[in-house]
C-alpha cells in the first residue's frame, strides 16, 4: 500500500484506481488498530492527508469519466508520516509507461 501524492492527472488509470483503492485499505488498516509504523517509517503514507486526498483522486476520476461508489469510511485523523513526491514521481517514471508519457506531459 501506498500514497503516491503526486498530482493526479500524471497517474495512468491503473495507478489512479491503484491509489484509490489503497487509501481505503489504509482506512481499514487504521479502523482495526493495526500498525502504520512501517509504512510511514518507508515514506508510504500521510494519514493526515488521506480524506484530502481521496477528494483529489475521486475528483480525478470523475473528469475521467469514471464512477466513484465508495465513499471514504469514517476513522481517526492524526499527523503521522510524510511522502516524498519527487522520489515517486521517480518511482512511478521507472515503473510505468503511461505514467511516465503522462509525467513528461505535465
Amino acid at each position: 500500500m501506498r500514497m503516491w501524492m503526486v498530482d493526479p492527472r500524471i497517474l495512468c488509470n491503473r495507478h489512479l484506481l491503484g491509489e484509490h483503492v489503497e487509501l481505503h485499505m489504509f482506512v481499514g488498516t487504521i479502523n482495526h488498530n493495526i500498525s502504520l509504523t512501517g509504512y510511514g517509517r518507508n515514506g508510504l503514507v500521510e494519514v493526515h492527508n488521506i480524506k484530502s486526498r481521496h477528494e483529489e483522486l475521486v475528483k480525478e476520476m470523475k473528469m475521467r469519466g469514471m464512477n466513484h461508489k465508495s465513499p471514504l469510511p469514517s476513522f481517526r485523523e492524526f499527523q503521522f508520516g510524510k511522502v516524498n513526491k519527487s522520489k515517486n514521481i521517480k518511482e512511478l517514471s521507472k515503473r510505468c509507461k503511461d505514467c511516465k508519457i503522462r509525467i513528461k506531459k505535465a
